[in-house]
């Protein structure tokens, strides 16, 4: 099989991975699913789609269609924020309250990091700890703080200090994980340096920005 070919149908199978994990979503929103668990699976599922880079072939330059779902869903996303029905699929599975505008921020700014790690730093070691942070550990933190956090504060927005221990905890695994996929050393230094720095711009990053600013830092 030629690499482009290779390439392509990995694509296709990660378009089929990021729609069908909407859909699902969905299926279970539909049936009672709390909205709020739901758009952080997407969240969770959506930020693990480098592990497609896993199947494909870095010696052609269509290694770079692996952003491709991500790029639509930029697209997606800023139609649907604008204009989308109420009960649009999206609407539902990738917002806290249902308002379409939600789509404009956290997931918006989300895809947009997508776009830049797949292609910018494709392969590199430091789409692991960034992503290992913005997906697993930006993803359950909000689910721990807000069903356990006690010991709130507030800088920007609110925070827990529950929900930051999550983060940094939950971001170490991430990023651990996404090492042991791709058999690549963990430098345990930076690995603790980022969750310090991670953890401290999560606390302090305003609602919704938190997106962008835990990857550039």
């Amino acid at each position: 099989m030629s690499p482009s070919l290779q390439n392509i149908l990995v694509t296709i199978f990660a378009f089929i991975y990021v729609f069908g994990i909407v859909a699902i979503m969905d299926f279970f929103v539909k049936k009672g699913f709390p909205q709020d668990l739901s758009r952080k699976v997407v969240h969770i599922a959506a930020g693990s789609w480098l592990i497609f880079w896993l199947l494909y072939d870095p010696s052609h330059w269509t290694k770079y269609l692996n952003i491709s779902p991500a790029l639509l869903w930029t697209f997606l996303l800023l139609q649907k924020g604008f204009f989308a029905k109420e009960d649009d699929q999206a609407v539902k599975t990738m917002t806290r309250t249902g308002d379409k505008k939600e789509l404009l921020k956290g997931p918006l700014y989300f895809t947009i990091v997508m776009n830049i790690f797949g292609t910018f730093f494709y392969g590199s070691d430091l789409s692991f700890y960034a992503m290992g942070f913005l997906t697993w550990g930006d993803g359950l933190a909000p689910v721990i703080g807000t069903r356990f956090g006690k010991h709130k504060f507030r800088i920007l927005s609110e925070k827990s200090i529950e929900g930051s221990i999550a983060f940094s905890i939950f971001g170490i695994i991430g990023t651990i994980i996404f090492h042991l996929i791709f058999n690549i050393e963990i430098h345990w230094y930076f690995l603790f340096l980022c969750a310090i720095t991670s953890t401290i711009i999560e606390a302090i990053s305003p609602k919704d920005f938190d997106n962008i600013l835990i990857p550039i830092f």
